[in-house]
């Protein structure tokens, strides 16, 4: 895939679909916090249709990567592409880019004083402009998707951890996304809450959802994942397909993170 011109206008980025069927194309990229180098030239291709688990240990850089795929966090150099479109170019819109970029975060991030169907109906009544009843038939159709539409009417505090994230994963999937972006999504939960949530993300892989995914549940990398990302100290260590990364892992460091989880 060909860079874009740095320079690229606002109204030159489409957001249209890649010919070549990469959506996520990240270059070079690095990332500086202050002093500290969070993300030392990281290189990732991600197709569509194909879901990447990123593994590695606290501090290696996963959830800042994500974060710099829906431009969270503004990358001190690289470059990336999102179905074609330079996005680090200047004067690219955001919300446009965040329309087509869903990103489900450790804390569920509801609005309290709104029902499960309120929270998923926000964003598409406020950023798509979508008509009342437009966002509230897909907001129903999303929780029924996540195993919620009994608890359409149900408010935040009514709700378990885990429900509470299917909730945020219903109002992600409400928005039409591209790609979906998981920074630990299950980490925050109670050990029995987490299976409902890996199981509603199975069958977004299962449906063909474009998935990049930070997670410590080696379970769900080993079953839904195309292929394995580990990173350590902001670089990408080893990739492959998850057979071979779990059952024949290359580095020494991928080997050694690998024993310890085991």
């Amino acid at each position: 895939m060909k860079k874009r011109e740095a320079g690229m206008a606002e109204q030159q980025v489409t957001m249209g679909s890649s010919d070549d069927g990469c959506v996520v194309h990240i270059e070079g990229l690095h990332k500086h916090f202050g002093s500290l180098e969070v993300l030392k030239g990281v290189t990732l291709k991600v197709e569509r249709g194909e879901v990447v688990v990123i593994l590695g240990p606290s501090g290696s850089g996963k959830s800042t990567l994500l974060r710099c795929i829906n431009l969270l966090e503004k990358p001190t150099d690289g470059s990336i592409h999102f179905e074609g479109n330079c996005i680090t170019a200047p004067k690219v819109n955001i919300n446009r880019l965040r329309e087509k970029v869903g990103m489900v975060f450790q804390s569920f991030n509801l609005f309290p004083h709104l029902s499960a169907k309120g929270n998923v109906m926000l964003a598409q009544r406020k950023v798509l402009k979508r008509s009342k009843a437009e966002a509230e038939k897909i907001a129903v159709e999303q929780l029924e998707k996540v195993g919620l539409g009994d608890r359409a009417d149900y408010l935040p505090a009514q709700l378990s951890g885990g429900q509470q994230q299917r909730v945020a994963i219903a109002r992600a999937l409400a928005m039409d996304p591209h790609v979906m972006l998981f920074d630990e999504a299950t980490s925050a939960l109670d050990p029995e809450l987490v299976r409902d949530v890996l199981d509603v993300m199975r069958e977004l892989a299962e449906g063909g959802m474009t998935m990049i995914v930070v997670t410590h549940e080696m379970g769900f990398a080993r079953e839904a994942a195309h292929r394995v990302v580990f990173m350590d100290e902001g670089v990408i260590v080893e990739e492959g397909l998850p057979d071979d990364v779990f059952g024949s892992p290359q580095h020494p460091r991928t080997k050694d993170f690998l024993g310890h989880i085991a």
